[in-house]
């Protein structure tokens, strides 16, 4: 299990051609919608458990408006996300004071 306490990251993924389809095609029914949050969701499950040890993270949310996520992990575990194919940038949370 990786090191560190937890803390939120954001997850941005590279361009993906079918989340861009059904991201336009989710503007016009609640199917439409419904098909993208079910394809996100995978999507996002299937790229932490294939890249983190399970049980060692929480995803928080999927994000509809771009392709991402935000998540609890270690500063270990980002860096490993940073390496994945699919992913674009990790970003840790940064709260404002």
């Amino acid at each position: 299990m990786a090191s560190g306490r937890s803390e939120l990251y954001f997850v941005f993924l590279n361009y993906d051609p079918e989340y861009e389809r059904l991201r336009l095609r989710s503007y016009r029914s609640q199917r439409g919608a419904h098909e993208l949050d079910m394809y996100l969701s995978k999507k996002h499950d299937d790229l932490l458990g294939n890249t983190l040890e399970p049980g060692s993270y929480k995803r928080t949310l999927s994000l509809v408006i771009v392709d991402g996520f935000a998540v609890e992990i270690s500063d270990d575990q980002a860096n490993l996300l940073r390496s994945a194919n699919e992913v674009r940038v990790v970003e840790k949370n940064q709260e404002l004071v």
